[in-house]
């Protein structure tokens, strides 16, 4: 049986028609969107239970993508090549390196494409979700990450696609009763539209072995597996809250690409979602519900101009052409750091993962930019806080929506730049987010609160000659936990490669083993060639070193 057939026999057990396309000779349009990946924080969730059904999914289209080229193909003309039956599951230990700079060509080959809707339809008063406040403050910009599976079964190839296949279609549906803003459309910047459109699903094969994929990741070959091109300046088709690719490896491995919408969806959020997917998938008898809270807590304001995010979004994050680069903590260095960067006389005896971190990666950003242009320049750093456990009493662990909120630690020229000193500050400006910032963000007269944030934050990021960072954390996100029901990731990481239009931005994410730091850092080329040189940041971290190395 092929590949593709073996699609259609999932798709026949889910009670759908035949794969449709155009007649031959006409153009498919790829989903693509001009946003840029955005800021965002750690987990999240919802609540509702609603009887799970079937129904008529979707309509589907059957497309051929290789590399950066879409086009409708008939079946019968030019068949996608079937995978051999014959077992071909991977040995990890077995990886084979891959040079950056003569990489073999991976072509992702688009099978389907569909819409999955919620099991059961969402009910007439939660047709329209309200965005809140914070959500008002954040671009329709998609959040890219992507899950790697190896294949540990024994069983022929076509059985496991079959299987994997229906079971997150199946799980996914069922899901999206509970998350029914997610099979929205945002047609508003107040609102979505809980209209059960659907999440855009997209099937792909990718014509390498898993191991030898992340053997050397490589950022543009990453970027194939997400169900959009990140790099495109086209509108997308359709303004979807979710989008997701389930990319299968001649292996039998699989990568599974979640792109979700910053207008609703922080990182808590996203975290969340996938720990509830993963969970019906694999059966548990633990449904993960989420809490839909964020417009009782922060109200949304109309007055808050349309857009007001990139106001102030452009002058924090440089445009142009950057870099992405991957630098690794394990759990040795990172004790090493954190006794460097201890402050006892400022109270930081123990600082954080996330805070020893981002305080060297902000003293090499500044080293950068002094060896740049010979002087330095006045430095400003931005962190997303996770706001739900710093509110009294806590959010709801499941809670959905951006509720976060941005510490900004300032570094002035001519400053002696030691590291447990930017320990220090980031320390303090941490410890103004507090239960008292977060009351008075609340209700109907938080929009005076968070107005005067707002003009703070431009005052600060007004300076053209100070220099930005901003890092965002997903560290203890429970990434490492999804397990659709064949193990958890060996991997995950984000998706934007190489071609986001913002540098300056760093997102921190758990290694494998959950006491580790992977730091993926987007810099302009000038800044990351000097960047990724630094002794000090090398004497900690590894540079790209491969998956399979970091999780045994």
């Amino acid at each position: 049986m092929s590949f593709t057939a073996a699609l259609t026999r999932a798709d026949q057990s889910w009670g759908l028609g035949p794969r449709t396309m155009p007649p031959p000779g006409q153009s498919g349009m790829p989903c693509k969107s001009r946003a840029p990946a955005g800021l965002f924080l750690e987990e999240g969730l919802l609540d509702t239970t609603t009887n799970l059904g079937t129904d008529n999914l979707h309509s589907v289209d059957t497309v051929l993508h290789v590399t950066h080229y879409i086009l409708w193909v008939p079946l019968a003309a030019k068949p996608i090549q079937p995978i051999p039956t014959k077992l071909c599951r991977e040995k990890l230990s077995e990886s084979t390196s891959i040079d950056d700079q003569n990489v073999v060509a991976v072509e992702v080959e688009t099978v389907s494409k569909e819409k999955i809707k919620p099991a059961s339809p969402t009910p007439f008063h939660l047709r329209t979700y309200k965005v809140s406040l914070l959500d008002q403050l954040c671009p329709a910009a998609y959040v890219p990450f992507v899950f790697f599976y190896p294949n540990n079964e024994t069983n022929a190839l076509t059985d496991v696609f079959h299987q994997r296949s229906q079971r997150l279609k199946q799980s996914l549906s069922e899901t999206l009763t509970r998350f029914y803003p997610f099979a929205g459309r945002i047609e508003h910047d107040l609102h979505v539209e809980c209209n059960d459109e659907g999440v855009l699903y997209v099937q792909a094969r990718v014509n390498e072995q898993l191991s030898n994929f992340l053997s050397k990741p490589n950022n543009q070959h990453i970027h194939k597996l997400l169900p959009y091109d990140l790099s495109s300046t086209d509108s997308i088709s359709e303004p979807y809250v979710a989008m997701i690719q389930v990319n299968f490896f001649n292996c039998g491995g699989i990568a599974i690409s979640i792109c979700t919408s910053h207008k609703i969806i922080d990182g808590h959020s996203y975290a969340t979602f996938l720990q509830a997917w993963a969970a019906t998938a694999r059966g548990s008898s633990e449904q993960v519900n989420p809490r839909f809270i964020g417009q009782s807590l922060f109200p949304q304001n109309p007055l808050l101009p349309k857009g007001s995010s990139m106001i102030i979004w452009p002058l924090i994050f440089k445009q142009g052409k950057c870099v992405t680069r991957r630098f690794v903590f394990n759990a040795p260095a990172l004790a090493a750091l954190k006794a460097k960067a201890a402050s006892p006389s400022a109270g930081v005896q123990k600082p954080s993962r996330v805070m020893a971190v981002t305080s060297l990666l902000w003293k090499c950003g500044m080293n950068t930019s002094r060896a740049r242009h010979g002087f330095q320049k006045p430095s400003v750093l931005s962190l997303a806080v996770n706001l739900r456990t710093r509110c009294l009493p806590p959010m709801p662990r499941h809670s959905i929506g951006n509720n976060f909120w941005g510490a900004i630690a300032q570094c002035k020229p001519n400053t002696d730049v030691v590291l447990h000193s930017l320990v220090e500050r980031l320390k303090e400006e941490l410890s103004r987010i507090n239960s008292d910032l977060v009351e008075q963000m609340k209700g109907e007269k938080g929009f005076l609160k968070v107005s005067e944030g707002l003009k703070e934050m431009g005052e600060v990021y007004s300076n053209p000659e100070a220099d930005y960072f901003a890092v965002t954390s997903v560290c203890n996100a429970s990434f490492y936990e999804a397990d659709f029901g064949w193990g958890k990731p060996i991997w995950s990481c984000i998706g934007h490669g190489n071609t986001p239009p913002l540098a300056n931005l760093t997102v921190l994410m758990d290694t494998k083993s959950g006491d580790g730091v992977e730091a993926w850092v987007t810099l302009s080329e000038e800044d990351m060639a000097i960047f990724e040189r630094d002794p000090e940041l090398l004497t900690f971290a590894s540079l790209d070193p491969s998956p399979l190395e970091t999780a045994a």
